[in-house]
């Protein structure tokens, strides 16, 4: 009698394990971080907010990406939806931990009003939705360098404003040009590089994690529908460990996922 009841009381016993333990993981097991990026070609050019998942994917980190981008589009025309922009729907029907959002790159120079306005209106929308805006600060174009003073002045004010993070693209691409003028950092007068835009997702994934950036590849890969290994992007090493350096020696203040 008293084997009997042990084995019922051990086949209760594991029968309850069996149910909880797999509920248990699975309550444990942490989500991705979804990220929003919001811009046009400045943001999508050669692949940036995939090589951000990437970069992360090297390092365990989970990142949900997605973009509402249109090229030549600002923060204006995405919140009046033209050109074709679905930003404030996704905004509205899906949840997001962060949205990284861009303007066009002569708005702080040729429509600073305009700039601060929509930047104040999608802030706050994201906000309405329990995620976090991020301003994804442009860079000067090669032609004119002397546009980053009015770039870095208008974003540093309007994050101040918002109590809002940035991610501090233009300084940095900057330093770069100032450091190493052999590079080709653009692919014309204002787009970058495949070089830049490894600057551009190197910085965008320090904001968002803080995590120590030196073992990333300079060869950026993922995988494509079929499993098969897919280059998202070459750097030349030498180049690739110079970007790292500078990225890390920038001191960007991490928003930490």
């Amino acid at each position: 009698m008293i084997a009997s009841k042990n084995s019922i009381y051990n086949f209760i016993l594991v029968s309850f394990l069996a149910i909880i333990l797999p509920l248990n993981l699975f309550a444990q097991e942490k989500k991705p971080t979804r990220v929003l990026f919001v811009g046009n070609s400045f943001t999508y050019f050669w692949n940036m907010p995939q090589l951000v998942k990437a970069m992360g994917a090297s390092q365990g980190v989970s990142l949900e990406i997605h973009q509402s981008t249109v090229g030549g589009s600002n923060l204006k025309q995405h919140w009046l939806e033209e050109k074709g922009t679905l930003t404030r729907k996704f905004l509205k029907e899906e949840r997001w931990d962060y949205v990284i959002l861009g303007d066009h790159s002569l708005s702080t120079i040729d429509t600073p009003e305009s700039f601060k306005i929509y930047a104040k209106k999608f802030s706050k929308l994201v906000r309405s939705g329990g995620a976090e805006p991020i301003f994804y600060m442009t860079w000067a174009y090669k032609s004119n360098p002397l546009m980053q003073p009015a770039i870095t002045q208008g974003y540093t004010e309007l994050a101040a404003e918002l109590d809002a993070s940035i991610i501090p693209v233009g300084p940095i691409w900057m330093q770069a040009r100032e450091l190493r003028p052999d590079l080709n950092m653009y692919f014309d007068d204002k787009h970058p590089s495949t070089d830049g835009s490894y600057l551009i997702a190197l910085i965008v994934y320090k904001t968002l994690t803080g995590n120590a950036i030196n073992e990333i590849s300079n060869r950026v890969t993922t995988t494509d529908i079929d499993g098969e290994k897919l280059y998202l992007s070459f750097v030349l090493e030498e180049n690739a460990l110079f970007f790292k350096q500078l990225v890390t020696a920038a001191g960007i203040e991490p928003i930490k996922l």
